[in-house]
């Protein structure tokens, strides 16, 4: 079957990596099932995956992706969860420390074919097209579950998202505005800015400038380059939630006395459970919201779609079809 994997890593040159043809379908285990992918969407996570991060050498060649939208056995329209919990986990999935994510220990959505656990398939809602539902599983549950699992933020509360033109800053951007949350955003590129701002956010500031007021919350991706404006940004009481660090996890200050004397909270959040993603796909119908899509490439091309993110070129979610 046509699938994009890894077949080789390279930190400093992960593209050399990437093969785009035919490969000898897997397996499927018992218990899990066969979805026919119609479209799969692309993660910083299949780029760090070639550079080695997260996947072990051992394991390739592995069929990258974690995200996709397909049919069932039975013809069903469905979304894929991609944290595959350990055997007899019960309870929230990302808190198994045994849990995986498709392309690290099982075959990604990469392909025209993937196989999954039954029980990580959430029905696909029919008012979205399978390149709107097969950006959600990743990016946007991410999203989802930093702001309304973590962040403890209320409607009219104002929120800060470090960087504006990712996945998960995109999806942010929309999940909050919808919700009645003063979404922010900062940015090193006017342009991504704007674009956010014309997304729903109410303001676009430049990267590490000083804020008009203190916010409630910041959401946050970018790790060291942007920590410190993450901690001076809060009010007294606020919270951070982190989910990634883009630009490396050792900034020059932690800033701990400001963290334990304005009583800020740090929170670490990672993917989102199935139950999550079923809600997600209910809030983004009840709402009309539309994932921002950079490009919809067919499978074939992949490469293009890989060879946009690794520079950084992407505003939204970079979608490929089967």
């Amino acid at each position: 079957m046509l699938a994009a994997y890894a077949a080789r890593q390279s930190a400093d040159d992960p593209l050399s990596g990437l093969e785009v043809g035919e490969i000898d379908a897997p397996s499927t285990p018992e218990g899990w099932v066969t979805v026919d992918v119609r479209a799969a969407a692309l993660n910083h996570h299949d780029v760090w995956s070639l550079r080695g991060v997260g996947l072990p050498a051992d394991r390739l060649p592995m069929i990258l992706g974690c995200d996709a939208a397909g049919t069932d056995p039975e013809g069903n329209e469905v979304l894929v969860h991609s944290v595959i919990a350990s055997p007899g986990w019960a309870g929230d999935e990302t808190l198994d420390p045994r849990r995986s994510l498709l392309s690290e220990v099982h075959p990604g959505t990469l392909a025209e074919q993937v196989r999954v656990p039954a029980r990580n398939l959430v029905p696909k809602p029919a008012e979205l097209s399978w390149e709107q539902a097969a950006c959600l599983p990743t990016a946007w549950l991410t999203a989802y579950r930093m702001l309304f699992t973590n962040a403890g933020v209320q409607p009219g509360d104002t929120v800060l998202v470090q960087g504006a033109a990712g996945g998960v800053a995109t999806a942010l951007v929309q999940l909050g505005s919808a919700a009645g949350l003063r979404m922010w955003v900062t940015s090193r590129d006017a342009a991504k800015g704007e674009a956010a701002v014309a997304l729903g956010a109410l303001h676009a500031f430049d990267s590490g400038a000083r804020l008009p007021e203190r916010v409630d919350a910041v959401m946050e991706t970018v790790g060291a380059a942007t920590w410190s404006h993450s901690v001076n940004s809060l009010r007294p009481g606020g919270r951070i939630v982190i989910s990634g660090a883009t630009s490396g996890d050792a900034p020059a200050k932690a800033e701990l006395t400001k963290i334990f004397f304005k009583q800020l909270q740090v929170i670490g959040s990672t993917m989102g459970t199935r139950d999550e993603l079923e809600r997600l796909t209910k809030f983004v119908v009840a709402q009309s919201i539309q994932p921002k899509i950079d490009r919809v490439l067919p499978l074939a091309e992949a490469r293009e779609g890989f060879a946009a993110m690794a520079a950084g070129q992407v505003d939204g979610k970079v979608v490929f079809t089967t």
